[in-house]
C-alpha cells in the first residue's frame, strides 16, 4: 500500500476549507420584508374602543345629578 503524498492532503484540505466557507453562503435565506404595520395602530385603536365603553359604562351607572328627574336606564 502506497503512501498518500502530503501535497494532496494539503490539496483536500484547501479544498474542504473553501466548501465549509461556500457552502453555508449558498443555503442561506433572502431576508424577510420588513414590516407593513407594528401593530401600534392597532393598539390604539383597541384602547379607543375601550375608553369608549368605560365612558358609555359610567354614563349608565352613575345616576343624574338632578334628583326630580327620573332615572331611566335607556
Amino acid at each position: 500500500m502506497a503512501a498518500i503524498p502530503r501535497a494532496s492532503l494539503g490539496l483536500v484540505a484547501i479544498v474542504l476549507l473553501g466548501l465549509d466557507i461556500v457552502l453555508p453562503n449558498v443555503q442561506a435565506q433572502a431576508p424577510a420584508p420588513a414590516p407593513t404595520s407594528d401593530g401600534a395602530s392597532i393598539d390604539q385603536g383597541i384602547a379607543y374602543l375601550l375608553m369608549l365603553v368605560a365612558l358609555v359604562l359610567t354614563y349608565l351607572v352613575h345616576p343624574p345629578n338632578d334628583a326630580s328627574t327620573p332615572y331611566n336606564l335607556f
